[in-house]
C-alpha cells in the first residue's frame, strides 16, 4: 500500500530499521556524493549547465540523484543538491567556480553585515525546486531505496559565508569566534533558524531520512564546539523533530555527520540523532566505546580506498565489517567520493559490504 501521503510503497527499508537499532538482513549502505561526477552520466548533464542550475531544477535534480540507483544496489537516494542553498536563500550569491568550487563573490566581513541577510523566515518560499525534487524523487523512487534530505550544520554553514570559499584553517572564520563571539550567535542562530524550517519541510516534501553535515567539525576543538556548535545541532534536532511531529508525520531518524570531530562523538550521543556518522580517521571500537550501545555509526571506509583495487576494497570492507559489526551500522565512506574515481570500485565496495554482512 502507498503511504499516507500517496507516496509508493517502501520496499526496502533497511536504512530506517538500522538508524533505529531493528534487525535488518544485510547492513544497508550508501555513499556521500554518489551522484557525482565520477560518474560519466552526471558528467553528460554536468556539461548542458551549471552546478546551481541543476539543482534548482527539480526534474534533473531528481534525474540525477536517481542516477547511481540505476548502477548499484544501494539502500538510499541522498537528494541532489547543496548545504549552501541556505546562503543563497539567505540572500548571499554563491558561485560554483571550475577548479575551486563554491566561491562567494561578498562574503561576510564585519558584525554589520549581518544586516545584509534576509530573514530566515523567508527562506523555505526560496527553496522550494529543493521540495519539488524531493517529491518528484520520492515518486520515482517507487519504493526501492529510502530518501535522504540533508543540511549543512550552522558552524559549517557560517564558516563558509565568512571564508568565503573552501580554507585548510577556517581562520577567518575562527577569528569571529573569538572577536566577534556574540555576531557568532547571532549569525549561528540565523542559520539555525532557517534550517529548521528548511528540513522539516523537506520531511513533509518526501524525505524519510536527514543528514546534517558538520564538515568543518575538525577546525574547532572541544572548547570551540561546545561552544558554537554543539548547542546549534541540538537545537535543530530538537525542533526538526518536534516540527515534524506537528505536521502530524511519524519521526524521522536523523544522522549527523562531524567530519574531523572525533573529539566531539560523546557529546553528539547525548543529543537526539538516531545516528552518528564518522570519518575514516576514527577507530570503529572508540567510536562504539564514545557513544554507547544505543546509537547507530555510520561509515567510515576511507574514500581513497576506492583508488585501490578491487581485491584491496573487498578486504578492506570485511575488516571495516568485523570492527562495526552488523547491529546498528549503515555502511558508507568516511567522507565523500572524489571526481577521479572508478565507477566499478564503488560497485566492488557495495558489493563487499552485502557479502560479509548477510544475516
Amino acid at each position: 500500500m502507498a503511504d499516507q501521503n500517496g507516496f509508493p510503497a517502501l520496499k526496502n527499508d533497511r536504512l530506517l530499521r538500522a538508524a533505529r537499532g531493528e534487525v535488518v538482513d544485510q547492513v544497508p549502505v550508501w555513499v556521500m556524493r554518489q551522484a557525482g561526477r565520477y560518474l560519466p552520466e552526471f558528467r553528460e548533464e554536468r556539461a548542458k549547465c551549471d552546478f546551481f542550475t541543476m539543482c534548482q531544477t527539480p526534474a534533473l535534480a531528481c534525474k540525477i540523484t536517481l542516477q547511481p540507483l540505476d548502477r548499484f544496489a544501494l539502500d538510499a537516494a541522498i537528494i541532489f543538491s547543496d548545504i549552501l542553498v541556505i546562503p543563497q536563500a539567505l540572500g548571499m550569491q554563491v558561485e560554483m567556480r571550475p577548479g575551486e568550487g563554491p566561491v562567494f563573490p561578498s562574503p561576510l566581513s564585519v558584525p554589520d553585515d549581518l544586516a545584509k541577510l534576509a530573514s530566515p523566515g523567508d527562506v523555505c518560499s526560496k527553496l522550494q525546486y529543493v521540495f519539488d525534487a524531493l517529491t518528484l524523487t520520492r515518486k520515482e523512487l517507487q519504493g526501492k531505496a529510502v530518501l535522504i534530505g540533508f543540511s549543512g550544520a550552522p558552524w559549517t554553514i557560517m564558516a563558509y559565508m565568512i571564508e568565503g570559499k573552501g580554507s585548510k584553517t577556517m581562520s577567518n572564520a575562527k577569528r569571529w569566534l573569538y572577536r566577534y563571539p556574540e555576531a557568532s550567535h547571532k549569525l549561528l542562530k540565523i542559520i539555525t533558524d532557517a534550517t529548521v524550517s528548511y528540513l522539516v519541510a523537506q520531511v513533509k516534501a518526501g524525505a524519510q531520512v536527514l543528514q546534517v553535515f558538520e564538515s568543518h567539525a575538525e577546525h574547532l576543538g572541544p572548547y570551540l564546539f561546545q561552544e558554537f556548535a554543539l548547542p546549534y545541532l541540538k537545537q535543530i534536532c530538537d525542533e526538526v523533530k518536534e516540527g515534524v511531529i506537528k505536521l502530524g508525520l511519524p519521526d524521522i531518524p536523523m544522522i549527523v555527520f562531524p567530519k574531523g570531530g572525533h573529539y566531539a562523538l560523546k557529546d553528539l550521543a547525548a543529543l537526539k540523532y538516531e545516528v552518528i556518522g564518522i570519518d575514516w580517521t576514527v577507530d570503529p571500537f572508540l567510536a562504539r566505546q564514545l557513544v554507547g550501545p544505543n546509537k547507530t555509526l555510520q561509515g567510515n571506509l576511507d574514500p581513497c580506498a576506492l583508488y585501490a583495487d578491487e581485491e584491496y576494497i573487498d578486504k578492506a570492507v570485511k575488516e571495516m565489517l568485523s570492527k562495526f559489526g552488523v547491529d546498528r551500522y549503515i555502511a558508507n565512506l568516511g567522507h565523500g567520493m572524489y571526481p577521479d574515481m572508478e565507477p566499478q570500485h564503488v560497485s566492488t565496495f557495495i558489493n563487499a559490504v552485502h557479502k560479509y554482512s548477510k544475516t
